[in-house]
């Protein structure tokens, strides 16, 4: 017999689990389905017959129509399975109850406590520049400084964040810049930051320190190239080791799990991220809001299709509003730029199963667990309210898990059924949707949530990625850490000058 799945007993389809031949059989709810044609795993096969124009159900939820009859024991995929979605939509808030019991035995990590009191789980300093023109500066900065770091064994690493914006950029795309910027001086896994500036930049230094407000200036320090006489790299490196310096008795302790902030996001999805990795997220998001702690739901383009099942869960009337217009605005960012609101699943999605924006939204939401929406949250905002948040940012990998990060999420963490090496500012963990990535990839993977296809029990796994989890909040490097693969990418939407 071969392998499929049918996830939830309203669908008219199932996922195979591995490749079905054209002549299989499949046995479903006790009745055995010949496959009419190859299967390829995390693909659906029609378990009835399916007429033209009749929606395609999975997840218990339709996930497009179909464009021709597709016999029982079918290949349903992109070519014959077309989105129901439309453009900017009304809403009505329809409440449904959404909340999860406070977990009666707290869980800690060993992370750093900041003098302001916050909680970082990474001890590093950080050189950024506020404009492009200084990218060149900030690295050879860093490069010097590596040499000395044995000299600060507190410290676990010294890195750059070179990007290509600061000047020539109007409007929103100025603020998003800086915005996101001061979020990074302000990120608790930084032990210290070093602010390089040119000096002629629309960003200019001392309206940039207006917006990061008030720092520790031992370990927060601001230059001005152009204001510097000789040597700027010089110069820095002696700020650098001012910050260093500031930081040598640093230790990590006990910290409580409810200041645990965690990006959730997927990236190179395929038929299983709503099967294994995306519930695994989802059930984590549910512990750590019952431990007091935080998550952060992005991708709004991947929301598209389940963005009711979100607004449903709203904790009141003001949430359901914020995120109606989270939706609704990024609709109209698409539609402003004269593109299609639902030009997605990617290339990479529907070679991997993934065939309408509605199927790719009802496994990507999947991360958000069955929490309540406390609130959402502008590009570039910070967190204020603990528990389940929603963010504004593309589905871009890189730029939404930037904004994660600079909401204040300590660490991100990443699904993905292809597999993907990057990682951004903070600890970007990666999990695998299938057991064949995790063994193709091990110096990209973190944690392989295809054991759960696997038939290892799902308490089991969801046991052992808290720990993964908590370990990483404690020390633990990620893949792409290891790798140092560490980068920043930021929304742009207007013009360059």
């Amino acid at each position: 017999m071969a392998a499929v799945l049918k996830i939830n007993q309203a669908d008219n389809v199932a996922v195979a689990v591995s490749d079905v031949a054209a002549g299989d059989v499949c046995l479903v709810d006790g009745r055995r389905i010949v496959a009419l044609a190859g299967i390829p795993a995390g693909h659906k096969m029609a378990l009835r017959d399916i007429g033209k124009g009749e929606n395609v159900i999975k997840y218990g939820y339709p996930i497009g129509h179909v464009t021709e009859d597709v016999r029982e024991g079918g290949l349903i995929n992109h070519v014959n399975l077309k989105t129901n979605l439309d453009g900017v939509l009304e809403y009505r808030y329809e409440p449904v109850p959404a909340s999860v019991e406070k977990s009666v035995v707290p869980a800690t990590f060993r992370g750093y406590r900041r003098p302001d009191g916050r909680a970082g789980i990474r001890n590093e300093l950080w050189v950024i520049p506020t404009v492009g023109c200084v990218n060149g500066v900030a690295e050879a900065i860093v490069r010097n400084f590596r040499l000395r770091m044995v000299d600060y064994p507190a410290l676990e690493k010294v890195v750059a964040f070179p990007h290509n914006y600061g000047c020539s950029q109007l409007g929103d795309d100025h603020e998003n810049t800086r915005k996101i910027l001061a979020d990074m001086v302000r990120h608790p896994n930084a032990a210290g930051v070093l602010v390089v500036s040119l000096g002629c930049e629309n960003n200019q230094l001392q309206a940039f320190r207006e917006l990061v407000g008030p720092v520790d200036e031992t370990r927060i320090k601001f230059m001005e190239c152009q204001k510097i006489e000789g040597d700027e790299v010089e110069y820095g490196l002696g700020l650098l080791n001012d910050i260093a310096e500031a930081c040598t008795d640093d230790r990590r302790e006990d910290i409580p799990v409810s200041e645990l902030k965690v990006g959730l996001k997927c990236g190179g999805s395929d038929g299983f991220s709503g099967i294994t990795a995306n519930p695994l997220l989802g059930r984590f998001s549910d512990w750590i809001v019952s431990q007091g702690g935080t998550t952060v739901l992005t991708e709004v383009p991947e929301m598209f299709g389940a963005e009711t099942i979100l607004m449903s869960r709203c904790r009141d009337r003001e949430v359901f509003e914020k995120t109606v217009h989270l939706i609704n605005d990024f609709k109209e960012y698409f539609i402003s730029n004269r593109q299609p609101v639902y030009e997605n699943p990617s290339p990479g999605n529907k070679a991997g199963g993934i065939s309408t924006l509605e199927e790719k939204s009802l496994g990507c939401t999947q991360k958000s667990g069955k929490s309540a929406v406390i609130d959402v949250l502008k590009y570039g905002e910070q967190l204020k309210c603990k528990g389940l948040n929603l963010l504004s940012a593309p589905g871009n990998d890189l730029v939404a898990a930037t904004a994660l990060a600079a909401s204040g999420c300590q660490i991100v963490l990443f699904t993905t059924g292809r597999g993907t090496p990057f990682g951004t500012f903070v600890p970007t963990a990666k999990i695998s949707t299938n057991s064949r990535l995790a063994a193709a990839k091990p110096g990209w993977i973190d944690f392989n949530a295809g054991a759960i296809l696997d038939g290892k029990p799902v308490a089991s796994v969801d046991d052992s990625f808290i720990d993964f989890v908590l370990s990483v909040a404690s020390g633990e490097k990620t893949c792409n850490e290891k790798s140092s693969y560490s980068e920043i990418a930021i929304f742009k939407t207007g013009v360059t000058l």
